[in-house]
């Protein structure tokens, strides 16, 4: 059960790290040096600080190929946070990779189990 604590504090680390892209795309929407761009760009590496400090602490605890192979939801998090934050689309393609990407880091996860179990 330790375990699936740094398992969601892997996913919250995740999110923080994609909310980073956020703060860079709406940085980039400022007047260059304007009070927003310092402020958005602050907030861009002050999220990228927490991920790098958060990412350090769950590879001391969960195996590092599990915390790659999560890795690959930032994609996910990117398409819904474009959704809900930039009114972008979201196309069939889209959801079917999100879909193949999570069935991946499940399958991954999983196998990464077995072998654990078995040594």
């Amino acid at each position: 059960m330790k375990q699936a604590k740094w398992f969601l504090l892997l996913h919250v680390i995740l999110g923080i790290y994609a909310s980073s892209s956020v703060c860079s795309k709406l940085a980039a929407q400022q007047p260059f040096l304007s009070g927003a761009f310092i402020l958005l760009y602050g907030a861009m590496l002050l999220a990228l600080v927490v991920y790098a400090f958060g990412w350090q602490q769950v590879i001391k605890h969960l195996p590092l190929t599990t915390a790659y192979a999560n890795k690959a939801v930032t994609v996910v998090w990117g398409i819904l946070l474009g959704f809900l934050l930039f009114d972008e689309q979201v196309t069939p393609r889209q959801i079917l990779g999100a879909v193949i990407i999570i069935a991946g880091i499940v399958l991954f996860v999983r196998a990464d189990h077995e072998g654990e179990d078995q040594k």
